[in-house]
């Protein structure tokens, strides 16, 4: 079962690619958009794909992680296919308190999307496994 967005967001995600397509920027109307769903997250996110802080990771069998390098200098994992990152606020404000859709990375993962502005590094199914393992063991 794919986990999905909310309609609302897909459809400004959506017109903001189209856009970019189109004219190569993002128009005012749609940041504020994304300000007003999103909070401060949407601007720390932006902010996040213009120092180019996401890498897509992926493997010759087809598995995918983004890995986010965070403002504060530590890296999150996170899984866009099922909208999970490792970091604090995820846990907090997502899952715990339900009162954030995503956090900065994951949004920032989608904008880098649509900004087409995501590094690509391609690795081994071992080395994404190792990566995996050793992004766990920091997290203990």
């Amino acid at each position: 079962m794919a986990v999905t967005l909310p309609e609302v967001v897909e459809e400004l995600l959506n017109e903001m690619a189209a856009a970019v397509r189109d004219s190569a920027r993002i128009p005012d109307e749609l940041l504020l958009s994304l300000k007003f769903m999103f909070g401060s997250s949407a601007i720390q996110a932006l902010d996040l794909v213009d120092r180019e802080s996401v890498t897509l990771i992926s493997s010759a069998s087809g598995r995918r992680v983004y890995q986010v390098l965070g403002s504060s200098g530590r890296t999150y994992t996170c899984l866009a296919s099922c909208h999970y990152c490792s970091c604090p606020a995820f846990s907090f404000s997502v899952l715990r308190k339900g009162d954030s859709l995503l956090c900065k990375h994951l949004l920032a993962i989608y904008l880098s999307q649509v900004m087409r502005n995501c590094q690509q590094l391609s690795v081994s199914d071992k080395q994404l496994t190792a990566l995996l393992l050793m992004e766990k063991t920091q997290e203990a």
